[in-house]
């Protein structure tokens, strides 16, 4: 029992270096997080200023420089709530939907007479025809639009709904489609949030979907609420239009098939639009900020294939003509086309700022949101109050951690003492894991490690009491050792078993801080776990063959 063979002893002391290594950068915390953060800067933008240039180089490149990533609770922030308007995509299919269904409806019209388009909700659309003899035609051929779902739950289901009634053709996207597009939607949003997000620079945000239609958006240290809104809440629908004309006002109404935009600009100045753009900037591939040929800001974006050859397509069929790019339903740019654009490249110019340039860039970049969103809550922390909660929980796990020694050392003297080195290093492990990983430490994580300290010794205590009846008993020191560790073997992995079980479904079940709580938690049982029963046996070990007492007292 007391003899330690050589590989083991360098895995326990190898283990406990590395914690000590890849815990020690939060030891300066301040240093390591602008390196950190200065090196991000330089990924993105491929420069650095003299500031950055100097946070680079104030940490060595060879020391480990993770960090345990503090949580909005703890480091201030902004924490947003939003509600996403599927409806939205409901009505975009539609719009998309009616060019096709014309077409095909066009084909049958000597059966079915003439096509019109009524008022609808939206996310449903109605067409009128001439001939209402011929419904049962323009239903069958409007169903002909219909696709399988590809879903599980929507095996033997189509995307569409199609009725008729009278001369009315009404079409709705089925049920089955309804959930699979909701479901679609949700996860393209949360996908667009965590790129612009993480595009700006932000460090280690909570981004997650909660319920049906909302999304909880945490973001530690960002400045407020509102700038964090300026951020995700615009939808960066940019799309590229053919100009019918100017209009006099936005009251103005459009012909079939036209809009009404405003100048982004010049107040005043409207123009009318195909409403059908020409391409998307969900086809962008990409977009940075650059200058025009006047040295102004500018924005510069490039096609995929697809958008590439109908973007030079249509340049090349309408040179001398304007052509409007649209962001969020404003005129941005109205450009006259003065030659084939090919390669799918090109530059949007307007009166753009450095930093509104940036910003566009980076939302075009992040890509368009699939529908709006309605913000229901939004809270900001302040830093300071983030800063107390860190004190306040530093205070608790030092005076946790005092107290667990000082009973240990009272109770069992110099094994205590053995006892509280491992509670030591059973903390930086859980810092060091933690670093190791990049998690987020919450204001519940440090009640999970407050907790870990007050239990982490349990082991030890189960393993002492053991000895003490064996020694009463008469057993010799190794004996007694020996019988105590392997007497309380079964009792220490069925309570740290169990412990390990309701961490576990606190974390899969659980959402933000539960999960914080419950990350340190499982952290501190593996790691309470082995500096019970290896670290505490090989200081025990070499203690006495170092001593070699006749007697013992624990």
């Amino acid at each position: 029992m007391l003899q330690f063979p050589l590989w083991k002893r360098i895995v326990i002391l190898g283990l406990c270096v590395i914690g000590l290594i890849l815990g020690a950068p939060n030891l300066f915390y301040g240093k390591v997080e602008s390196h950190n953060d200065a090196l991000a800067a330089q990924e993105r933008s491929g420069t650095l200023t003299d500031e950055q240039a100097a946070a680079v180089d104030g940490w060595p490149s060879w020391l480990p420089s993770g960090l345990v990533n503090l949580g909005l609770d703890l480091r201030g922030g902004a924490h947003l709530l939003a509600e996403v308007h599927l409806g939205d995509v409901y009505k975009a299919r539609m719009e998309s939907l009616w060019p096709e269904l014309r077409r095909v409806l066009a084909a049958e019209r000597a059966q079915i007479g003439s096509i019109r388009r009524l008022p609808s909700d939206p996310g449903e659309l109605k067409i009128q025809i001439g001939n209402a003899a011929g419904l049962a035609r323009a239903v069958e051929v409007a169903r002909t639009l219909a696709t399988p779902v590809v879903t599980l739950t929507g095996v033997g289901q189509n995307d569409l709904d199609v009725s008729g009634q009278g001369d009315t053709i009404t079409i709705r996207l089925s049920d089955a489609e309804k959930a699979t597009a909701d479901d679609r939607t949700m996860q393209q949003s949360l996908e667009i949030v965590r790129r612009r997000v993480d595009a700006a620079g932000t460090r280690e945000p909570t981004i997650m979907r909660q319920g049906a239609d909302r999304i909880l958006i945490e973001v530690p240290g960002i400045g407020s609420a509102a700038e964090l809104k300026a951020l995700i809440g615009t939808t960066a629908k940019l799309t590229f239009h053919q100009v019918v004309g100017r209009a006099a006002s936005a009251e103005q109404t459009p012909g079939a098939g036209q809009e009404v935009l405003p100048d982004a600009n010049e107040q005043g100045l409207y123009y009318i639009l195909n409403t059908l753009p020409v391409v998307s900037g969900d086809e962008l591939t990409d977009a940075r900020p650059e200058t025009d040929q006047n040295g102004m800001p500018a924005v510069g974006f490039r096609f995929n294939t697809t958008g590439a050859r109908t973007f030079g397509d249509y340049t090349a069929n309408h040179i001398g003509e304007p052509f409007a790019i649209v962001l969020d339903g404003k005129v941005i740019s109205a450009p006259v086309i003065q030659t084939h654009i090919a390669g799918g490249s090109g530059i949007i110019t307007g009166r753009f700022t450095v930093q509104e340039a940036t910003d566009l860039a980076l939302l075009l970049r992040a890509g368009a949101l699939p529908a709006g969103m309605t913000f229901l809550e939004e809270r900001t922390i302040g830093p300071e109050l983030g800063a107390d909660t860190v004190q306040a929980g530093i205070y608790a796990s030092i005076a946790g951690f005092i107290l667990v020694v000082a009973f240990m050392v009272a109770s069992y003297g110099l094994f205590g003492v053995f006892a509280s080195l491992a509670l030591a290093f059973n903390i930086i492990f859980i810092i060091a894991f933690m670093s190791l990983i990049g998690a987020t430490l919450t204001m519940p994580g440090i009640a999970g490690i407050v907790l870990t300290i007050g239990t982490a010794v349990d082991a030890n205590v189960l393993i002492f009491e053991r000895v003490r009846e064996e020694l009463r008993r008469g057993r010799n020191p190794v004996r007694a050792f020996e019988l105590g560790f392997d007497k309380a073997m079964s009792a220490i992995i069925d309570a740290n078993v169990t412990h390990f079980m309701v961490g576990m479904i606190l974390f899969v079940l659980g959402a933000g801080p539960v999960r914080g709580f419950a990350v340190t938690l499982l952290i501190g049982i593996v790691a309470s776990v082995f500096t019970a029963l290896w670290l505490v046996r090989m200081l025990i070990a070499d203690w006495y063959h170092w001593r070699r007492p006749k007697t013992l007292v624990v």
